[in-house]
């Protein structure tokens, strides 16, 4: 059985209230459990965190690492397009990482075009709102 962490970034617990017109009108609970239910029959246990703090998303990454998971799914939000600490972590931990989101952030403003974590991630799924997780999740348990 695989060990998948879905790591969430800041403004994710405001789902389903912040801009429905750009992220849907579930919230990030509805989405987790969506996410267990697509992939039940992948048998992966799935572990969900959030955080609207970074530190705390790099100590859940290496937390992934510690504990033996089998790979990330991230979502860090904002954090993607800046944050070389997140970064860092992902490349330290050498998991095997999938970046989703919910938005194509390419048909967005124009600072959301960048992701400074995308390189060190085994690739993005971005713009198919909910499916992105777990779509993320088989990527991972099905070694693509």
């Amino acid at each position: 059985m695989k060990k998948i962490m879905i790591i969430n970034g800041p403004n994710l617990n405001f789902l389903g209230k912040r801009e429905p017109e750009i992220y849907g009108s579930d919230t990030l609970s509805d989405i987790i459990a969506y996410t267990k239910e697509k992939t039940a029959a992948l048998g992966a246990e799935i572990v969900a965190f959030q955080s609207n703090c970074e530190g705390e998303i790099i100590d859940a990454l290496y937390r992934a690492y510690d504990e033996g998971f089998d790979g990330v799914v991230i979502n860090a939000g904002a954090y993607s397009h800046y944050s070389i600490a997140i970064r860092d972590a992902i490349s330290s931990i050498k998991l095997p990482c999938v970046e989703v989101h919910l938005s194509n952030i390419h048909a967005r403003e124009e600072f959301r075009h960048n992701s400074v974590i995308s390189a060190v991630c085994k690739g993005m799924i971005c713009g198919f709102g909910k499916e992105v997780y777990p779509l993320g999740v088989r990527v991972l348990c099905e070694n693509r």
